[in-house]
């Protein structure tokens, strides 16, 4: 027992050293942007109060609270240090809701406003920030939060159950995780819009909608499908979204406005598809796929046993 607490506790103090460091480094990247861009361009007025809100949000308060916490950590406080953290844990939240924002009024504002696109180039050549963009910084609170769920993860495991920081640390990972899963909850929804936006573009018109709210982006291919009458086999490109799958065609090459779109040919609802392996179950080449529907049912191939079986897996998941 005496072994194994000297273990944990040798581990321990690896960990703690190693967020201290880390904390540091960590707060001296946000003072570079706190101190050279959010408190000079609110001296200066080069922006409106408002545009200057947009782009940072909270990261005056995100800068503060990590300033507290190295204070904390520095004199061996971790559990009342770390407690007094997570009341702020929520301004990482709100930063990720508003990163989207922020980076689209600071590009904005770089084509517009000239004084600003001539104060960040100049800061950004001094000497301490060593070749980063302001573009680069702004990310680093998320990127932080991911490290500080390791961080404490790895202090929990190794503290004693019966010491008294222990209950303080299982609350502090508990915090963390819930606000990690917000913020990649906002990360998996920006990343799926950017995908349904993607292929919204390479559709030709604006008879399909994609944009709707619930709807998933999952995957998508070519495939070849198999005609009820003996006809030859036709490659089409297939997208599958969590409610509808979408069957498209090239447009003609030589078409003036569309010669580099999809034409929609078809768009199933999912809730009443039945989906089946015809064959490809063994290690033969390629498989077939049938997709039945109230009133057609669809015959998909593919030479490729692997791409047909990923298929399989995506269909009848997003049917489910």
């Amino acid at each position: 027992v005496e072994e194994q607490r000297a273990r944990w506790e040798r581990k321990r103090s690896r960990t703690a050293k190693e967020l201290l460091e880390t904390e540091h480094k960590y707060l001296e990247q946000l003072d570079l942007v706190v101190t050279f861009f959010v408190t000079i361009l609110k001296a200066k007025g080069t922006l409106k109060p408002a545009v200057l809100e947009t782009i940072f949000g909270p990261l005056e308060s995100i800068y503060s609270a990590s300033h507290v916490l190295s204070l904390h950590l520095e004199r061996g406080n971790l559990g009342p240090g770390l407690e007094n953290f997570c009341q702020n844990l929520e301004l990482y939240g709100h930063y990720a809701e508003n990163l989207e924002q922020a980076n689209k009024t600071l590009k904005e504002q770089l084509r517009k406003n000239k004084s600003f696109r001539r104060f960040k180039k100049l800061q950004e050549t001094r000497p301490q920030f060593q070749g980063r963009k302001l573009e680069d910084l702004l990310p680093l609170p998320l990127q932080r939060l991911h490290q500080y769920k390791h961080f404490l993860r790895d202090l929990l495991e190794n503290t004693s159950p019966d010491s008294a920081e222990y209950q303080k640390l299982a609350k502090a990972v508990k915090s963390v995780s819930e606000v990690s899963r917000w913020v990649q909850d906002i990360i998996h929804k920006r990343e799926n819009s950017l995908q349904l936006l993607r292929v919204q573009k390479l559709l030709k018109g604006q008879k399909t909608q994609l944009l709707t709210p619930g709807r998933w982006y999952i995957r998508e291919g070519w495939l070849l499908v198999v005609p009820s009458k003996g006809e030859e086999l036709k490659r089409r490109m297939f997208f599958l979204f969590s409610d509808i799958f979408i069957a498209t065609k090239p447009c003609h090459p030589l078409h003036p406005l569309s010669s580099n779109k999809l034409a929609c040919q078809a768009v199933y609802p999912l809730h009443q598809c039945v989906v089946d392996k015809v064959f490809g179950h063994t290690q033969s080449r390629g498989g077939l796929l049938s997709l039945s529907f109230p009133h057609k049912t669809l015959l998909l191939m593919s030479g490729d046993q692997q791409d047909i079986n990923d298929w399989y897996r995506s269909l009848t998941t997003a049917v489910r």
